[in-house]
């Protein structure tokens, strides 16, 4: 499946900064975070795709049971108490019957949101190993994907030769920060903006004029090299941020490619 017929430049916001009504007078793509957490009902997916206009667009992150260990933090947002056999086989990829089940649940989801991309967002915690490599490779080779693509963003350092042959093994979309590293694999660019440069503090940083300067570039480039590019901000201050990042897009031109 390919992202567009032509070239396009997708722009929006990881979650919603503001109400969803006065979101998609702005915007037409989001990325749905609360589904990492905790997954919605379908009842509740199938709403939201309802109620949004029929050109927007939703990516989604896969649920965290498919990524994140029982360890993680990030299950204390889930709202009820891990089962035992979640607590032992839950994340890192790994072929269990928790993980596929984690997935299953994650692609209905998905499917309700008629999405066309799923991001996985791997915890820091997973290094490559051959163990992590191989749990990828079965994972992604069996899992059911029906016309989705899947991005994978690492959060912790992989060599380059690595993640660009798993993702072009696996068929997967290498999701980056531009800001701290180039994009290796793919059929198009997924950029996800959590707050730059490095050292900086992070999600509180805003974006500056000299910051979009440089990320025109870099879309420019993909787009003169064919890729179409989902670009979306992951700080607090996302939605100015997304807002005037559009609107330089659209002042500045980006050849025949479409900013939406």
């Amino acid at each position: 499946m390919s992202v567009s017929s032509g070239t396009v430049v997708k722009t929006g916001c990881c979650g919603f900064p503001v109400s969803r009504e006065k979101y998609w007078q702005v915007f037409k793509l989001v990325e749905v975070q609360q589904t990492f957490y905790r997954l919605p009902r379908l009842e509740t997916a199938r709403k939201w795709r309802a109620a949004a206009p029929a050109d927007f667009e939703f990516t989604l992150k896969a649920w965290q049971g498919v990524t994140h260990p029982a360890t993680s933090p990030t299950y204390r947002r889930l709202g009820r108490p891990l089962s035992e056999a979640e607590k032992a086989g839950l994340g890192l990829f790994r072929p269990t019957r928790v993980v596929l089940e984690a997935w299953q649940a994650t692609l209905e989801v998905a499917r309700a949101l008629e999405a066309r991309v799923v991001v996985f967002q791997c915890p820091p915690a997973l290094k490559e190993t051959p163990e992590t490599v191989q749990n990828l490779e079965a994972f992604f080779s069996r899992i059911e994907r029906d016309r989705l693509q899947l991005a994978i963003e690492f959060r912790a350092p992989w060599r380059a030769e690595t993640v660009g042959r798993l993702c072009r093994k696996l068929g997967l979309v290498h999701c980056v920060d531009p800001f701290k590293e180039p994009a290796l694999a793919g059929t198009f660019r997924y950029y996800r903006l959590h707050g730059s440069p490095p050292g900086k503090q992070m999600y509180r940083y805003r974006y500056h004029p000299a910051d979009f300067d440089f990320l025109a570039g870099r879309i420019r480039e993909d787009l003169a090299a064919g890729f179409s590019v989902y670009c979306l901000f992951n700080n607090l201050s996302m939605w100015e941020d997304a807002r005037a990042f559009r609107e330089r897009l659209l002042s500045s031109g980006t050849g025949d490619a479409e900013v939406i």
